[in-house]
């Protein structure tokens, strides 16, 4: 027996030695063979270019290779992604479809109407919006004034009819839906409660909601979302009031931050969740990113009020202001960020091709994404040869101009600089660590849900900018010309 037991145990010996052996052999191969795999993993780019004085609008380029980089160089133009670490869901990309955008579409020929619901909803041959707006009866961008309840004292709303909006916002807006598919979402936004709930007797020029027709106005809110709905438009979110810090000449109306809350709190709230319709994304503010702190701190530090909210939307027309952005997520990280409205203002045909539109556009998409916003959506999708229609001469640019007497698109580069974003950030994807250590190149990096990521890189440069793009020991070498935004698909 004891020969055998010396056997056994040489055995045992001689299998822990190798197994030593081979485990110690493949710590040392490790990092070779997580690279090997990685390269496998990164081993083309996609790469897809718009930039000023060339022809390249979202242009598909020759696929770049990446090669070994172990450790990037400081002075080298790098953008330094990690997939691992991951921040803000992606809720989506677009613009608004109002009462002017769907005006201008139906005057248009058959051919161009295809062309535009292809160019902006469709992901594979457009730039695939994904998130859109609209407006409760009516706007500035509307060609006249209306509400759905036009008759004054009908605080049940027993006459309230969605009648205005049949001929031809509705049917826009499904059509959109048709194009865009499953992934669509769209949110609505009223501009004024009708003039005889209103402090003032108009629904222009400001004025407040009067204290008694606090409910109707909730329940009006319920109304509109049944009513289209049973259209066949789904709504999936609600804002409770645009601008409300803003006296415009057009459709307005004032809310404090304290008015907000109470509203939402005692009758908005109350009335969408009576009414089955919590599952609703309510937004408060929807003004611009300069006092938005103040104004979600008092919604949100009241839990009764903060519980009907899903989060803040917000414009840009009083500056950056950027870190704003952020320290509203800081301070409340369970609330979402959406960008609602943004354009460019003062419509003028003779600069419709000035470059710098797009870029105000890439810049503010990329910071707002960096400061932890889940949504990005422009102000009118399409506007008529004027800018238009608009009731009180508030004329503005859109993405794609069009002249409603000859059938001529013009598409804006704003509209080029919205697709490096809306075509290739799907719904769901999650934001990446993207660490640019070029003060020239804006960048902003997700992770897609199918697994890819899109790192979206702008220079507003008059040069060229040739650049690193490094991931887990990897890189692509790549050029950023002068004015351009380039999206690469890892």
């Amino acid at each position: 027996m004891l020969p055998f037991t010396k056997q056994l145990t040489a055995l045992c010996l001689t299998l822990i030695v190798s197994f030593s052996t081979y485990a110690a052999a493949q710590a040392l191969d490790g990092p070779q063979d997580v690279n090997a795999s990685a390269a496998r993993q990164w081993s083309k780019a996609e790469v897809y270019v718009t930039a000023k004085a060339t022809n390249d609008r979202i242009t598909k380029k020759e696929p770049l290779t990446f090669l070994p980089l172990e450790q990037p160089d400081e002075h080298t133009p790098t953008i330094i992604l990690d997939k691992d670490k991951t921040f803000q869901t992606l809720v989506g990309i677009g613009g608004a479809l109002t009462d002017a955008s769907a005006e201008t579409f139906y005057k248009l020929p058959a051919k161009q109407q295809q062309e535009i619901l292809t160019a902006f909803f469709d992901k594979a041959q457009g730039i695939g919006f994904t998130l859109c707006r609209t407006n409760i009866h009516s706007c500035d961008f509307s060609s006249s004034s209306y509400t759905y309840a036009e008759i004054p004292g009908d605080s049940s709303l027993q006459h309230f009819s969605i009648a205005p909006d049949l001929k031809y916002k509705i049917p826009f807006i499904k059509a959109a839906f048709a194009q865009a598919g499953a992934e669509f979402k769209l949110f609505a936004s009223p501009w004024s409660p009708p003039a005889w709930m209103k402090t003032n007797n108009n629904m222009l020029q400001g004025g407040k909601l009067r204290p008694e027709y606090n409910q109707t106005w909730a329940n009006y809110f319920v109304r509109f979302v049944q009513e289209f709905e049973k259209a066949g438009v789904p709504i999936w979110g609600l804002t409770v009031q645009n601008e409300p810090m803003a006296v415009q000449t057009w459709e307005s109306c004032i809310f404090t931050a304290t008015e907000e809350r109470d509203f939402v709190k005692y009758h908005l709230g109350p009335a969408l969740e009576r009414a089955g319709l919590s599952r609703l994304k309510l937004m408060i503010w929807d003004h611009n990113r300069g006092i938005m702190y103040q104004r979600a701190k008092v919604v949100y530090d009241d839990p009764v009020a903060s519980k009907y909210v899903w989060g803040a939307g917000f414009h840009w027309y009083v500056g950056d202001h950027f870190d704003n952005v952020r320290l509203v997520h800081d301070a409340y990280p369970d609330k979402e960020l959406v960008f609602t409205e943004g354009t460019e203002a003062n419509f003028d045909a003779n600069k419709v091709k000035d470059w710098q539109w797009g870029e105000f556009f890439g810049k503010s998409i990329i910071m707002d994404l960096n400061n932890w916003a889940s949504g990005w959506v422009a102000w009118n999708v399409i506007l008529d040869e004027r800018g238009g229609p608009n009731h009180v001469g508030n004329f503005c640019m859109a993405p794609i101009i069009c002249n409603t007497k000859t059938g001529e698109l013009t598409y804006m580069n704003s509209f080029y600089y919205l697709g490096h974003f809306s075509k290739f950030l799907r719904p769901g994807a999650k934001r990446i660590i993207c660490s640019s250590n070029h003060d020239d190149l804006l960048a902003t990096a997700f992770l897609n849900p199918d697994g890819k990521i899109a790192v979206v890189v702008m220079n507003q440069t008059e040069k060229d900018i040739a650049f690193h793009a490094w991931i887990e020991n990897q890189a692509v070498k790549t050029n950023s010309p002068a004015h351009s935004i380039v999206t690469l698909v890892l």
